[in-house]
């Protein structure tokens, strides 16, 4: 209570973290609270772990909403939440002090699953990477396991032990030891480890955490790999093929126009005339959880496009064949575009994807010709008025004897348009 408040007397809500070992752990004063609970909330697995307590019932499921309602509509009844393990560590505790208020709830934690899966194996967690796949994409958590160095992940019913393990051996990272962590705290708890093909092989229970331990000395990025950028990878990187080789989106450049796409983790993003796919596998690695659409009407290039994307690890990148904007039709509106060519073509194209931008969304189009570039600006000036233009004018470096010479690249035009 702070200074000068009047402090009116609230409904009484525990939020109490048990184990699975129910009342025989817990201090006396969260037993009686428990015991002199008037209603007692929590999963039905939960509730079953305290047969002798006599409050009423009420079985939290999906919908937490009509939690809160029946809590609310309780009065002055005296509530207590059980939850497994600690109820702020993805428990229900936020949400309920965000619909119930915090001034309402007093939170008594327990030691959490995650804790304990962490002491069976003997590790540290403090700068280990946890997440709730109950909560997060796994093409998304896939992609964070890739640079960590230690990883707890809370497994789902329809995400099990397994499925990660297979997932994580499409995108090439086979560079843990990983501990799965069964029924902690119960008498049936068990703790497996295994490579993550062992892994991806066997079956668990549906109550479990796993556990990822980077083996020692090992790169971010898949092995026989040197790549070790999110974008601005050396031209050399990608597969090209040979009559059209050094003729995709330059390094510079390539990254400039990614930075002016301010892409999210879940952006929806769509490269015009992808050629052999150096835009679209960037776009791909900053936005893991979204869907990168790599539209080309070349069939070889189609196919280097999934040889780039396999190359990095990507697997968010869609490659389209065929023309555009005959293709766009069946495509989810986009966040961000890419547009690279010249003449009153790409001018057209820039025009007709903007409309199709999602608000606030962003376009660049990389333009080769003077022309080009006053075609498409004018075309894009007629949408929006936030459009901004570069010229690039980029010579690279290269030793000579004891010297160094300047490599031009041919000059380039960037122009950025914000929708709304």
């Amino acid at each position: 209570m702070f200074a000068g408040e009047n402090y009116v007397p609230k409904q009484s809500i525990s939020i109490i973290g048990i184990g699975d070992d129910g009342l025989e752990a817990v201090s006396n004063a969260v037993r009686q609270l428990i015991l002199g609970a008037d209603i007692l909330a929590g999963k039905e697995r939960t509730l079953a772990l305290v047969p002798e307590a006599p409050g009423k019932r009420l079985i939290v499921g999906s919908d937490l909403d009509a939690v809160v309602n029946e809590i609310d509509a309780a009065g002055d009844a005296k509530v207590a939440v059980l939850v497994n393990g600690d109820p702020l560590f993805y428990g229900l505790a936020r949400f309920l002090c965000e619909h119930l208020g915090n001034d309402r709830c007093d939170i008594i934690p327990h030691v959490s699953s995650m804790q304990l899966a962490f002491a069976r194996v003997k590790e540290n967690w403090d700068e280990a990477y946890l997440t709730n796949l109950a909560n997060h994409k796994l093409e998304t958590v896939i992609e964070k396991i890739r640079g960590a160095t230690k990883v707890g992940l809370f497994t789902t019913d329809e995400i099990s032990p397994a499925m990660v393990a297979k997932k994580l051996l499409a995108r090439k990272i086979d560079y843990f030891t990983v501990y799965v962590c069964e029924n902690l705290g119960a008498r049936n708890e068990r703790v497996t480890r295994g490579t993550v093909e062992e892994i991806a092989s066997q079956e668990f229970q549906l109550l479990n955490v796993m556990v990822l331990v980077r083996d020692v000395d090992i790169p971010d990025q898949p092995r026989k790999s040197k790549i070790r950028s999110k974008f601005g990878n050396a031209d050399e990187e990608f597969v090209q093929s040979t009559p059209k080789h050094g003729l995709l989106t330059p390094a510079e450049v390539r990254a400039v126009a990614l930075a002016q796409m301010a892409l999210r983790s879940e952006s929806v993003v769509w490269d015009v005339g992808a050629g052999s796919g150096s835009v679209s596998v960037e776009a791909a690695q900053l936005s893991p959880g979204g869907q990168v659409f790599a539209i080309e009407q070349d069939k070889e290039d189609e196919a280097l496009i999934r040889e780039n994307a396999d190359r990095f690890g990507v697997s968010n990148v869609t490659p389209v064949l065929g023309t555009a904007p005959e293709v766009w039709g069946d495509l989810p509106n986009p966040d961000a575009v890419f547009i690279e060519g010249s003449g009153k073509e790409i001018a057209r194209l820039a025009e007709l994807a903007f409309d199709r931008l999602n608000p606030g969304g962003r376009l660049v189009a990389v333009v080769v010709s003077v022309q080009g570039l006053d075609e498409v600006n004018k075309a894009l000036t007629q949408k929006t008025s936030q459009v901004q233009v570069w010229m690039f004018n980029i010579a690279r470096g290269k030793p000579q004897l004891e010297r160094i010479r300047f490599d031009a690249l041919n000059p380039t035009f960037l122009v950025a348009a914000v929708k709304g």
